[in-house]
């Protein structure tokens, strides 16, 4: 996969390699998991309509790919449990 340059502004935030697609009305939902060991999903919403024969062949394609997920922001991320200790309330799985 072709990487940002280095004097970008994006960082990489997930690699993962799709292990199930399951299509939608409008598109797919695509799952899988990082190399951070993290379960990922993407939904990916068509604007045109297709045929089946074309979802069939789209599917088969995407539960083929691997993603690599890129971010630029204003701000850098932050964690949940960071977020959840500013705010006062546990992050999800914490008491």
């Amino acid at each position: 996969m072709t990487e940002p340059t280095k004097s970008s502004d994006y960082i990489p935030v997930a690699d993962v390699e799709v292990s199930a697609v399951r299509p939608q009305r409008t598109g797919f939902t695509l799952q899988g998991t990082g190399a951070d060991r993290a379960d990922y999903r993407v939904e990916l919403e068509l604007e045109v309509p297709v045929d089946q024969r074309t979802r069939s062949v789209l599917g088969e394609l995407l539960s083929q790919s691997k993603w690599r997920i890129w971010r630029r922001a204003p701000q850098p991320l932050r964690s949940a449990s960071r977020v959840a200790r500013q705010s006062g309330k546990p992050a999800s799985g914490e008491s």
